[in-house]
């Protein structure tokens, strides 16, 4: 069974000497907004989120690349071979409904009835083309800084020449490393039990998202984010008495009132207390 309850989310993390957003059309420099807020896309959030739900063994239709457990080369092959159980058969809309891939789709991928997914699929000898487009209940915000952030440029060495004694070294070998000194993050989401009841979303899944939330950032170290440069403080878990929520999600997340140290204060919503979890 689908989730009864509106459940509305918060989370505030650390951000210490890492990138945690590169933009590629800024050098790879963190994102930040045009008042200097620090930023993280939705998208980044969401592939953490998958890929600490495949690390606790859940299907994932948008895997990584360096993450993949099928020899799939796209998406596009992923689907065909196991969204509608026709083996490698392109997929044809004579043979399965829109409503039923979709449906198989959800009940295979859990990234699929969280967020959603457009499977698209081209032209073929008996087809003209389909595009399945579902809606996902789970929704995530952008991250922003709670203050303008410092970031810090370091010149480094990117690569080692192959070519000569090695004494010498080419303009391509020299690069930038980017990071933010210090940062208080806050991100928003929510759940919604009407989309829910349409991929088939359940109260079982929320609570493995609920779980993985403290969890976010583990497993996701690099060179631009060193372990333990990313923590989740705190998460905010607010679930509703119905369907349609006491409140709405804007005065649910008004509530939560974030200071440049991390600490936080609370407006009392009457009727709806979040549960508040501390981060792994």
């Amino acid at each position: 069974m689908s989730i009864q309850n509106k459940i509305d989310i918060a989370i505030i993390f650390s951000v210490k000497n890492a990138n945690p957003n590169g933009d590629p059309l800024n050098a790879n420099r963190p994102r930040t907004d045009y008042d200097g807020f620090g930023e993280i896309t939705d998208v980044c959030l969401k592939r953490k989120l998958r890929d600490r739900l495949q690390d606790a063994g859940h299907l994932i239709f948008v895997q990584s690349d360096d993450r993949k457990i099928d020899s799939m080369p796209s998406l596009k092959s992923r689907a065909e071979s196991d969204l509608v159980g026709l083996g490698k058969e392109t997929f044809n809309p004579k043979k399965t409904s829109k409503e039923t891939a979709a449906k198989l789709a959800c009940e295979k991928w859990m990234d699929v009835r969280s967020f959603g997914q457009v499977f698209a699929f081209g032209k073929s000898s008996d087809t003209d083309g389909v595009s399945i487009a579902i809606r996902g209940p789970v929704t995530i915000q952008s991250a922003f800084s709670v203050e303008p952030v410092s970031i810090t440029s370091t010149q480094i060495t990117k690569s080692v020449s192959g070519e000569g004694d090695g004494s010498k070294k080419g303009s391509d070998t020299m690069g930038t490393k980017h990071r933010i000194d210090k940062a208080i993050y806050v991100v928003y989401g929510a759940i919604n039990p009407q989309l829910a009841e349409r991929t088939g979303f359940s109260d079982e899944d929320a609570e493995i998202i609920k779980n993985i939330l403290p969890k976010l950032f583990e497993g996701d170290a690099s060179s631009a984010r060193p372990e333990g440069s990313m923590i989740v403080e705190k998460v905010f878990w607010w679930k509703h008495n119905s369907k349609v929520g006491q409140y709405s999600s804007a005065k649910v997340h008004r509530s939560l009132k974030v200071n440049q140290d991390g600490s936080y204060q609370m407006e009392s919503l009457d009727g709806l207390t979040p549960e508040i979890i501390d981060g792994f």
